[in-house]
């Protein structure tokens, strides 16, 4: 079995807005990562101290979101020059992993 480095990134928004499609556009149509997954929050809150939740009876419109995504470090070093430029400062977290190949 082989080993791979790979970067695993952290990706948190809020529902609202478009940057979901535009991040998953990205990362799909254009950068072609190896693997991506948009987890949807049923609660959370970031700097701003705002929560962010839903119950049974008022459905959200603006839970959070985790976007993450990995690849080869050179790749997603050259795409996180990227997403500083359209996320705001706080918002992407990452980390060295190591993934099994065929």
């Amino acid at each position: 079995m082989t080993v791979s480095e790979i970067i695993v990134v952290r990706i948190y928004l809020t529902e609202a807005g478009e940057l979901q499609k535009t991040l998953l556009a990205k990362l799909h149509d254009e950068e072609k990562v190896r693997g991506v997954t948009v987890f949807r929050g049923i609660s959370g809150f970031g700097r701003s101290g705002v929560v962010h939740s839903s119950s049974l009876l008022d459905l959200s419109l603006d839970l959070p979101l985790v976007i993450e995504f990995f690849d080869k470090p050179e790749k997603v070093k050259r795409i996180l020059t990227h997403l500083r430029k359209i996320l705001p400062p706080g918002h992407v977290v990452s980390w060295n992993a190591h993934v099994n190949e065929a």
